[in-house]
């Protein structure tokens, strides 16, 4: 009779500790690590127009924006996931590692974590009170799905192929449009 394989329960200190030494990024979920997959062009300039935006938006301001290498902390589901882009303009919001007070969180979708992206990262990162966007990137058309908390605490989900996009954060707007998240990008077909 074979026996099932241990899983090997990692602590917040010793994951923290080993992504500052590792030359591979890992999300951690409740004591588990797994790699991050690359990312390709279509995927890095989507990520990078966004950053593009967010930050000439944000200059001057007490807010940050983040792409790839900055992972938030979702302490209600004991996890850390490195997110494509971030922005938060909460002044506490200060853990040079890790930030926790997003008010928007955007991924790229690739095959590999699209549906990762869609379940359990949508489920996590709604319980973080600071959230008030999170974006779904298509990476292979012109697609962005977005979840917007309501002032009254009720997610609205849309979808937009064209048109602007606005997002307060703090006492920030920022607007961009689609056609700016895909400039530069080549969409296939």
């Amino acid at each position: 009779m074979t026996q099932p394989a241990a899983l090997l329960h990692i602590g917040l200190d010793d994951y923290l500790q080993g992504e500052l030494a590792s030359d591979v990024r890992h999300e951690y979920v409740a004591g588990q690590v797994f790699a991050m997959a690359g990312a390709g062009e279509s995927h890095n300039r989507i990520a990078g127009n966004l950053f593009f935006h967010l930050r000439a938006s944000t200059r001057g301001t007490p807010c940050g924006v983040f792409i790839s290498d900055m992972k938030v902390r979702v302490a209600a589901h004991e996890a850390f996931y490195y997110p494509d882009v971030l922005l938060t303009c909460d002044p506490h919001d200060r853990e040079s590692l890790y930030k926790t007070s997003p008010c928007l969180i955007a991924e790229v979708l690739s095959p590999s974590t699209e549906i990762i992206d869609r379940r359990e990262k949508l489920i996590a990162y709604r319980t973080l009170p600071s959230l008030r966007d999170y974006l779904l990137v298509a990476q292979d058309s012109r697609r962005v799905e977005r979840f917007r908390r309501t002032e009254a605490g009720d997610w609205r989900h849309e979808i937009l192929e064209e048109g602007e996009l606005t997002f307060t954060c703090g006492g920030l707007e920022v607007r961009l449009s689609v056609a700016d998240l895909y400039e530069d990008v080549v969409l296939d077909g």
